[in-house]
């Protein structure tokens, strides 16, 4: 079943306790569709300057990503992103951010794109995100990102989008910051309130929460990973993954979200074990499902 995603593509600088990768790739569709590409195709759709140092052909050339909708805009440069993580990194600082090229016009939308049934808007404005959506001509399930920065910026354009889409996947400290609320289980379901059938919460090392409108709760501990190289995209590799996987079944019930939770718990793993891209890339099919495996006999009781 197709699947649809729409964010960013970066230059990212990034600081950990384990060193400093200067202007690697990075960006939410990027880390997405890498994870996504390993359950079914997937359709990209995103914009970068024509300063952009990286060939996003070769970087997806042995994954089933459409680049049809990667629009290299010319006088424009593209999204950049410096951070740093300390301690247990469980958080980014940012330490500079040039939205570029993300704070013009949306990409240019394929028309083979419109008949997408699996969408997921990663981490872009509210506004744009709407915009993009609306292209969709009728579109079976939807997800959406977002950041501190758009719930602090942007909340009106977001409340709109939460009343338009299934389901909305936001950390912990985003999920306090949109509704008020220090109680991340009291914070959820002030979210559903919003418009979401489903809600799930990143929480870091700590793993994940969903909750339902239905009242169904699921709740999954990080896979057990000894060495945390640089935490960036790992929420993007989640939800790629996790998408993934609904799309390939093409089946969204309470089942199949956790099933593919746990393989967005799985993916993140693979990516927060290297700099960039290279953690994810790393992974295929085989390696994945030989972890899906352990976490699922680890937390079985």
């Amino acid at each position: 079943m197709s699947l649809l995603v729409t964010g960013s593509i970066g230059i990212d600088t990034v600081r950990t306790p384990f060193g400093v990768s200067e202007c690697c790739v990075g960006g939410s569709a990027v880390y997405f569709s890498l994870a996504a590409s390993n359950f079914c195709p997937v359709r990209f759709l995103g914009v970068i300057g024509d300063d952009c140092p990286f060939d996003l052909v070769e970087i997806f050339a042995e994954r089933d990503v459409d680049l049809h909708g990667l629009e290299v805009r010319q006088g424009s440069k593209t999204f950049r992103w410096s951070g740093s993580y300390e301690g247990a990194m469980n958080e980014a600082n940012t330490d500079d951010v040039e939205l570029n090229v993300l704070s013009e016009a949306s990409p240019k939308f394929p028309d083979e794109y419109k008949d997408s049934k699996y969408v997921f808007l990663a981490n872009t404005a509210p506004s744009l995100q709407l915009e993009l959506l609306d292209q969709v001509d009728n579109p079976a399930f939807v997800a959406a990102d977002t950041m501190n920065l758009w719930i602090e910026t942007a909340l009106d354009n977001l409340k709109l989008l939460l009343d338009r889409i299934n389901m909305l996947v936001l950390n912990d400290g985003e999920a306090k910051l949109l509704t008020g609320h220090q109680n991340v289980t009291t914070a959820g379901k002030k979210i559903l309130e919003m418009g979401p059938e489903v809600v799930i919460i990143k929480r870091g090392e700590y793993g994940s929460m969903m909750l339902t409108r239905n009242g169904d709760y699921f709740m999954l501990p990080a896979y057990p990973t000894e060495v945390v190289i640089d935490p960036t995209g790992a929420g993007d590799s989640f939800a790629g993954a996790m998408m993934g996987s609904l799309a390939r079944d093409d089946k969204v019930d309470f089942v199949s979200l956790r099933n593919a939770i746990v393989f967005g718990t799985v993916s993140a793993s693979f990516t927060i074990g290297d700099f960039s891209i290279h953690g994810m890339k790393s992974a295929d099919t085989e390696k994945i499902e030989e972890r899906y495996d352990l976490l699922r006999k680890i937390t079985q009781f």
